[in-house]
């Protein structure tokens, strides 16, 4: 008899103005490797009916923490028909692209991607009542004990999950609002850094389903006086690694090109960045020492050893970290190469879309 393993297939769709992560299960004979698989893409906002078929290629596989055993976790690009040519859906493949053209840089990201916890019953944040609202915001953030923190049996089953499928997860903590998580992934390179937050957030999703709960990346889940839901990216060169002004240096590079990584920094982002709740508006662009309520953090540590990396805070929690990767690989490493003499000239840019 064949002994087979079961592979889910992740891949990332074309829904707007967020995507939304899809899987499914194929099987497999043990000691084959995932192949490319089709699926239908008019179900998923990648195609028409006329025109339905589209590509799941293989990027990255890991363990799979949810079946155990020889299961694995497949996370795909999806392509066209041709195998060759990647979807318009597919912001990985330029990602990979601009990873490549700046891979002397040795760039590394650290990714917060905070989260809510929601309860279906009621479509509110855990921890909060059925009417009315909780105490205050405050005491929430890293709080200890079952008035303060809602679901971290959820939480802790998760980072346990991502530790089994080899993901370089670095942390976990309770957020200010009531039924907000964190947790971090990296230091690692793009695209990879990316990959292992998708596969992530998938896991995330996936075992809220066992415990009855709803998980959600929206960048303001609460109206009101509630802090918004972020991915801050932390990112560093080789150079930025050993010398504090070419910190700087990345800080002002991203302010020439404020507009167009706000355009593309998640849906909502007007709601979450308004000048409060521990932000800058995404009006305006500042960067400090430690300072929480600018748009680019530079830590306390890293200027008191003139050297480290810097802390941008505008990304919402439902990025595309492809996107968001690619953006400062291209604003911070082209501004660094034009600045020297090799020439080199930025490639070229996203689209922004129009502010809401």
């Amino acid at each position: 008899m064949v002994e087979l393993y079961k592979a889910e297939y992740i891949w990332i769709d074309g829904t707007k103005p967020t995507a939304q992560l899809r899987s499914k299960t194929k099987i497999i004979p043990v000691g084959e490797k995932p192949p490319i698989w089709g699926f239908d893409g008019s179900s998923t906002n990648q195609a028409e009916g006329s025109d339905s078929d589209r590509v799941l290629k293989p990027v990255f596989t890991c363990p799979d923490p949810t079946r155990g055993g020889k299961h694995v976790l497949v996370l795909n690009e999806v392509m066209r028909t041709n195998v060759t040519t990647p979807h318009e859906s597919n912001t990985r493949a330029a990602c990979v692209e601009m990873a490549k053209k700046y891979g002397s840089f040795d760039t590394w990201f650290g990714i917060e991607q905070e989260y809510t916890l929601m309860d279906p019953k009621t479509n509110k944040p855990l921890g909060f009542p059925e009417d009315g609202y909780p105490g205050p915001q405050g005491p929430y953030y890293c709080g200890i004990g079952a008035e303060l923190a809602y679901g971290r049996e959820i939480v802790e089953a998760h980072l346990e999950a991502c530790l089994e499928a080899g993901l370089k997860i670095a942390g976990i903590n309770g957020e200010v609002m009531p039924g907000q998580w964190e947790f971090q992934v990296g230091p690692i390179g793009s695209p990879e850094a990316a990959d292992h937050l998708w596969i992530a957030r998938w896991l995330m999703y996936r075992i809220a389903e066992d415990f009855g709960v709803s998980m959600t990346l929206a960048a303001k889940p609460m109206k009101g006086d509630w802090n918004g839901t972020g991915a801050h990216t932390n990112f560093s060169t080789k150079q930025m690694r050993v010398d504090y002004d070419a910190c700087v240096a990345a800080a002002e590079a991203l302010k020439t090109r404020h507009d167009l990584h706000i355009a593309n920094y998640g849906d909502g982002i007007e709601e979450r960045l308004t000048g409060r709740h521990e932000t800058a508006s995404y009006k305006t662009f500042k960067y400090g020492v430690s300072d929480r309520g600018a748009s680019v953090r530079i830590p306390w540590q890293v200027a008191k050893d003139k050297k480290g990396y810097i802390e941008d805070r505008r990304p919402c929690a439902n990025m595309d970290p492809y996107v968001v990767t690619r953006l400062v690989l291209e604003t911070v490493c082209g501004a660094a190469s034009r600045g020297s003499s090799n020439g080199a000239k930025p490639a070229a840019r996203v689209p922004a879309r129009a502010a809401r």
